[in-house]
């Protein structure tokens, strides 16, 4: 029997953007369940003891596996579905990936996404008020600071963890792609991160973010454009 898998998800989580990303690039087929995470739903709390998402429900005839949180979500999918690998075969570069991916999930999301994204999106969400606008320029300094980061990996490597692409790539895609989505990363100033973020945009896995539309959340103009 085929596996059946349901993917709870909010697409503008970059947590759940990650595990999109990793269920594309494999070719795995999926069902969506869009998730009101800040209602906390009660259904989905049984699923989430979080109440975090994302959730990947995984069954294959032999039982139902529900798995939580993003890191553990995608190490079952490189363990269970190993081709393509999202990880390289080089010890080095697999720890260099894990490195990045705890980085972009820790680092990056408290000091950049954790204050924009509250700032632009949970506040909405929540009828929280305007933005803050101290908030959104410490955010907008921090992202530099990281741009910067990216831009100095680049210069010597293909890319972030090494040579090839890895899960280390969709998380600090995932990340960007949503701060990207509010129009607030300065392209023109990191030539380097642009290229391999649009090498990344391009990609087949990567086209259902492009779609991603939240009622009154409206995307910037270039969001969807691959030649933005």
């Amino acid at each position: 029997m085929a596996a059946e898998r349901t993917l709870h998800h909010f697409p503008l989580d970059p947590a759940s953007r990650q595990v999109r990303l990793a269920l594309g690039e494999k070719r795995l087929a999926f069902q969506e369940n869009h998730v009101r995470y800040w209602e906390r739903p009660e259904e989905f709390a049984r699923l989430s003891p979080s109440g975090a998402t994302p959730v990947l429900v995984d069954s294959d005839g032999e039982g139902e596996l529900v798995l939580c949180e993003s890191r553990a979500i995608l190490d079952y999918l490189e363990e269970r579905y190993p081709e393509p690998a999202l990880l390289s075969r080089r010890p080095a570069e697999r720890a260099e990936a894990r490195r990045l991916l705890q980085w972009f999930d820790r680092k990056f999301d408290f000091e950049v996404g954790g204050t924009l994204l509250h700032e632009k999106m949970e506040k909405r969400l929540l009828r929280l008020g305007s933005p803050d606008l101290a908030a959104l320029r410490h955010g907008r300094e921090a992202l530099r600071a990281h741009l910067d980061y990216i831009e100095a990996l680049l210069q010597g490597r293909e890319w972030l963890a090494g040579q090839r692409m890895s899960l280390a790539d969709f998380a600090a895609a995932a990340h960007l792609s949503v701060i990207d989505y509010f129009g607030d990363i300065p392209w023109r100033d990191f030539p380097g991160v642009k290229t391999w973020y649009m090498k990344l945009k391009s990609r087949p896995c990567f086209r259902p973010l492009l779609l991603d539309r939240w009622p009154g959340l409206a995307p910037a103009g270039h969001y969807d454009d691959l030649d933005f």
